[in-house]
């Protein structure tokens, strides 16, 4: 009998679905997997035999379950095809794993504010690790899922990638700012740029969504708003590409 994941546990575990993803994390030895999840409606063979074969090899525990209480796990009954895989991330958290860093000058976080687009959200993710960002700021409400389209684009990064979740981006936001963080929106209009700014302590840059940019709850946060400079008329960039300027930028590490 297995022990019932702590809430801690609980939130540093992903749950992909569906078989070819599944099959393919299962392929990945760099990725930690804790179980196995399968209806036992399914029909043996072909991709689905794989599947257990790589489980059993790998000394992952296979759990079954009738097709509502997979789909409850899924949460995409549609379209989980009968498999869910639940993996270890152990860079995942909650946002109050934030507060011991609120006086360092060198923090920097990104955080999301009702980007929808999961190519965006894959690619902010997958810049936010390779630029070496410390969080990346993840509301619950009002953000693309984390779902097999964000994975993707997040080219696998997303399983290493420092999340830390929060209910809505405005808690998260008021809470870390009474922690001592600067919030810093990214806006078109504002007077200083994002290239000479110098912290003078841990900053959240919070990117708004595709097509209104940071919401006016968001803004009402923000104790500092920076632009990204813009020549040729052009207006404003791709938000994953303003995620990519943001962690590459030099002086901000």
């Amino acid at each position: 009998m297995h022990a019932t994941p702590s809430l801690e546990e609980r939130a540093k575990t992903l749950t992909i679905f569906g078989r070819k993803p599944v099959l393919e994390a299962l392929s990945d030895d760099s990725l930690s997997i804790t179980a196995l999840h399968v209806a036992s409606s399914n029909k043996p063979g072909g991709i689905l035999n794989a599947i257990r074969q790589l489980a059993d090899a790998r000394g992952i525990r296979i759990r079954e379950h009738d097709r509502d209480s997979l789909s409850r796990i899924s949460k995409n009954k549609k379209q989980d095809q009968g498999v869910a895989l639940d993996i270890s991330c152990p860079n995942f958290g909650q946002i109050d794993s934030l507060y011991a860093h609120a006086d360092r000058k060198t923090f920097r976080a990104l955080a999301l504010d009702g980007i929808t687009n999961p190519q965006n959200v894959g690619m902010i993710i997958r810049s936010a690790v390779a630029g070496g960002m410390d969080a990346i700021i993840y509301p619950q409400k009002g953000v693309a899922s984390l779902g097999a389209l964000v994975i993707k684009a997040s080219a696998g990064t997303i399983f290493k990638a420092p999340i830390c979740f929060c209910e809505t981006l405005s808690d998260g936001l008021e809470d870390l700012s009474r922690a001592g963080f600067c919030v810093a929106s990214l806006e078109g209009g504002a007077e200083d740029s994002l290239f000479d700014y110098r912290p003078e302590r841990g900053t959240l840059f919070v990117l708004g969504a595709e097509s209104d940019g940071v919401s006016q709850n968001t803004l009402r946060l923000a104790s500092k708003t920076l632009r990204i400079p813009m020549r040729q008329g052009i207006e404003s960039l791709n938000v994953a590409v303003a995620a990519s300027l943001v962690a590459y930028a030099p002086q901000l590490g």
